[in-house]
């Protein structure tokens, strides 16, 4: 064998050869099985003349064959010289002529050697939070809100209302595209509309028709529109402001609790769930950006292309795309954030591997005892998880991140800073 030979980055090249006699036996052997299942009129099963088998098989029979072998050679030879090859191999022919030695190239991708450093150089700013009662308030606030009814009123409308329009969009007197509805609901404050648009319908009240002057942003997603001046003729049918229930036993019964009391709890509860998983992922990010700043190394382009993939197909589920729209989203798309999640995936890996971890099963038992918590049946779920290979693996996995996430914490320079719930929850978000 020629030695492995490094043409550019990760990628290598090797010459190897496999033997005529081993090509010759082979080929004998696959043509022999052909023979006997072989179904030719004139003759019976596995009577067939060897000369015909030959002329009918032979050629495709040699392909096949050699496909195996090369294959075979190559990974044998991986294996005793112990590469740690990243994607599968492709294959040249460099001669190949009856009853002589078969001599190719392969050209592959091997996974970098990782050696860590600098992991005392990282930095990491660990939020420290406290969830407030004036916190707690405000997110059954929000549950109130979504219980909330819907009240017509005859003053003119404020930024807080419900309105439900007719509108009619043109640009220098023309109109466009998607510029005009009819009993529009618009729930105010929400930010769904172009600036300018709900201001101007602020200081109306309903039955009155009146036009708005917006700009179209100039970062706006249709084309056409971008930058331009247009005006909206409004017709204003209804305001409606919100009703909010009180928090009586029956409203908190909608929320599996008893009490206010007892709703309160649960939503402090479920409040600092995700708070310490805000928290974590915070932590987390910069633990492992500190990690990629101080090891950067090259990646397997075979990786990166199927981490591409991975994140073609999990942005198709998202918007909810079809297969064939899916395979129209560019690569570049998704390149820099493969190319990382590969390298982070690598580092992580070398973390593992020196220091010998394995998941902590009272650790696994504890996030599973947790995600099982934001159920109704907590006991049903956890049942199902145990029941499912795959979901604990993950789990597994998850909690083994974890774990280097600590060791890497243990090493870093790690900070303090006072946040508060709406803080880091927004950054989150």
């Amino acid at each position: 064998m020629s030695s492995i030979e490094t043409t550019q980055g990760l990628e290598r090249r090797v010459q190897l050869i496999v033997p005529a006699e081993t090509v010759k036996k082979a080929v004998s052997g696959e043509l022999k099985r052909v023979a006997k299942n072989a179904k030719i009129d004139g003759f019976r099963k596995g009577k067939v003349p060897a000369t015909m088998i030959e002329k009918m098989y032979g050629a495709s029979v040699r392909q096949e064959v050699l496909g195996e072998l090369l294959q075979r050679t190559f990974f044998e030879e991986m294996m005793k010289e112990k590469v740690n090859l990243a994607g599968r191999p492709t294959f040249n022919i460099d001669k190949f002529e009856d009853n002589k030695d078969v001599e190719f190239t392969a050209t592959f991708e091997v996974y970098p050697e990782i050696k860590l450093k600098g992991l005392e150089t990282i930095e990491v700013e660990k939020p420290v939070v406290e969830i407030t009662d004036a916190d707690i308030e405000k997110m059954i606030g929000v549950l109130r809100k979504q219980q909330a009814n819907w009240k017509e009123v005859e003053r003119v409308a404020n930024a807080s209302d419900r309105v439900t329009i007719d509108f009619t969009g043109t640009i220098n007197g023309e109109e466009f595209q998607g510029g005009n509805a009819e009993d529009f609901v618009l729930l105010m404050g929400q930010g769904r509309m172009i600036p300018g648009f709900e201001e101007g319908i602020v200081t109306h009240k309903a039955g009155e028709k009146f036009n708005i002057d917006v700009t179209f942003p100039e970062d706006y997603q249709s084309e056409n529109l971008k930058g331009k001046k247009a005006v909206f003729a409004i017709n204003l049918k209804k305001v409606e402001e919100m009703e909010l229930p009180e928090l009586t036993d029956e409203f908190v019964a909608k929320f599996a609790a008893k009490t206010v009391a007892e709703l309160r709890a649960e939503v402090l509860k479920n409040m600092q769930r995700e708070l310490n998983n805000a928290i974590k992922g915070r932590i987390k990010t910069q633990a492992l950006e500190g990690l990629l700043k101080a090891n950067e190394t090259d990646v397997p382009t075979s990786a990166v292309e199927l981490e591409v993939e991975t994140l073609r197909n999990q942005a198709a589920q998202r918007y909810g795309m079809t297969k064939e729209q899916a395979t129209q989203l560019p690569s570049e798309l998704f390149q820099a954030e493969a190319k990382r999640r590969v390298q982070i995936g690598l580092l992580l890996g070398t973390l593992i591997a020196e220091h010998k971890l394995v998941a902590d099963e009272v650790r696994v038992t504890a996030m599973l005892e947790e995600i099982a918590s934001a159920y109704e049946k907590p006991a049903e779920v956890v049942e199902y998880y145990k029941n499912n290979a795959e979901l604990m693996n993950n789990l597994r996995n998850a909690v083994l991140e974890e774990q280097v996430i600590d060791m890497l914490l243990e090493k870093a320079k790690v900070t303090e800073k006072a946040m508060s719930f709406d803080e880091i929850m927004a950054q989150k978000a």
